[in-house]
């Protein structure tokens, strides 16, 4: 049953997060709002809501270790995983991506988090750091943009207006309403009862909570992200994936960890610390030929990745 309800849990948030990405969009460039800012500010913190409601309902849950697995496991399944199962099926061109400032934004962020971490509990003023790391990202990221948007870059923009997800200019106000209060209601709800469900199958197993968080609701958080990217690679359009995986690594550790610690304190568990930090870093530094190199993510490199990340999970529950 707690299987059951894990996986309903985690449906609620991928649809509750969908809908208030859907009515946050068009709501915001029905009121004016700039479609560049909505795409670096709404929709990037929309699509990381799952991560985040997770994250604040396992601290006030009591179970801490959910929360920091969610966010060490998901940039874990985003670099092995996300990238790896859509390389199977069609090569990635991502050495048309020029993502070498973001990535190194990144491994300094995965650094600043592996040394606060040290620190543990990460608490208050750990968040703080780790948001005003996150302000400085923004501000790299619109400025960026503005300088940009003329040329199109790999997030795929244009000189008018960049192709959001979910943007329908027809949509009635009615809809729209409609969408964010089921992200507002479905959030929440799909949170608790994933973290209570995730909880006693952690206690019923022996597990720790940190396990649970770096492998059940790791990769189910990471699921919309590899939906996809394995959708664009069947298009033959999936040459934006390695600047999306860089992008919402930098968020979950800056964002959601950063807000999460305003809430409560969260302990880091001598594996993590010792183990599954250090796996974080290494899928990091993986990435190096992709991004300083040129070098396009075929076949052979999705199977060694996707194979890693098998390799990694198999460790964890044995």
């Amino acid at each position: 049953m707690d299987f059951l309800l894990a996986l309903l849990g985690l449906a609620i948030l991928l649809l509750a997060g969908d809908a208030l990405v859907r009515g946050a969009v068009n709501l915001s460039l029905r009121i004016g709002v700039p479609a560049l800012v909505v795409s670096l500010t709404i929709v990037a913190f929309g699509t990381s809501a799952p991560e985040l409601l997770i994250s604040i309902q396992a601290v006030l849950d009591h179970a801490p270790g959910i929360a920091l697995g969610n966010v060490v496991g998901s940039n874990i399944a985003n670099v092995l995983l996300v990238l790896g199962i859509p390389a199977i099926l069609s090569r990635l061109h991502t050495s048309g991506c020029e993502t070498k400032k973001d990535f190194v934004f990144m491994l300094a962020a995965t650094a600043l988090f592996m040394v606060l971490a040290y620190f543990a509990p990460l608490a208050w003023p750990h968040g703080l750091i780790l948001l005003a790391m996150l302000g400085v990202f923004l501000y790299r990221a619109f400025a960026k943009a503005r300088a940009h948007r003329a040329e199109g870059d790999c997030a795929g923009a244009d000189d008018e207006e960049l192709d959001l997800d979910g943007l329908d200019p027809e949509m009635p106000g009615w809809r729209i309403g409609m969408f964010l209060v089921a992200g507002l209601i479905g959030l929440p709800l799909g949170a608790d009862i994933l973290i209570d469900a995730a909880s006693n199958i952690a206690r019923s197993f022996g597990m720790s909570e940190s396990v649970i968080g770096l492998t059940l609701v790791a990769f189910g958080t990471s699921m919309p992200e590899l939906a996809t990217t394995v959708m664009a690679a069947l298009r033959r359009q999936a040459d934006v994936a390695l600047g999306n995986v860089i992008g919402s690594n930098i968020f979950n550790l800056l964002a959601i960890l950063g807000i999460a610690t305003l809430v409560g304190p969260i302990p880091v568990d001598d594996e993590i610390l010792n183990f599954d930090i250090w796996v974080m870093l290494a899928s990091s530094l993986v990435l190096i030929p992709f991004v300083f190199w040129g070098r396009d993510i075929g076949r052979s490199w999705g199977i060694g990745l996707t194979g890693l990340y098998i390799a990694y999970v198999l460790v964890l529950l044995n």
